[in-house]
């Protein structure tokens, strides 16, 4: 079984976190370290550690990230101009929480590549 994160813990409202959807399948809220003026994450509300550990029962939460990304980007003023969405996987694709999750950039030119 996979082991608990932060995240779970901002799922279930122990730790406070800038939520700004939540339903029965996702939860998305304010990275805490932005990278862009809107830096949103999206995670499946099932603990789901990288994508190589999806299966396919997955994918209606996973198809979620993607509407709920397209909802808050017209929120966020940000669809227009356009934004960036990253699912990164294991420590080689940058991954530092274990639980999958999307980020959502936006608010200015993101350029070719986000670099840190």
């Amino acid at each position: 079984m996979a082991e608990e994160t932060i995240f779970s813990k901002i799922i279930r409202k122990e730790i406070p976190a800038d939520i700004l959807y939540q339903d029965e399948l996702v939860t998305a809220f304010r990275d805490i370290n932005p990278r862009a003026p809107s830096h949103i994450l999206i995670i499946p509300n099932q603990l789901i550690p990288t994508v190589n550990d999806i299966e396919s029962d997955d994918e209606v939460a996973l198809g979620r990230l993607f509407t709920v990304a397209r909802k808050l980007a017209e929120q966020e003023g940000i669809a227009q101009d356009g934004y960036r969405l990253i699912v990164n996987c294991n420590a080689h694709g940058g991954q530092e929480v274990y639980h999958i999750h999307m980020h959502l950039l936006g608010g200015k030119p993101l350029g070719p590549l986000l670099m840190n």
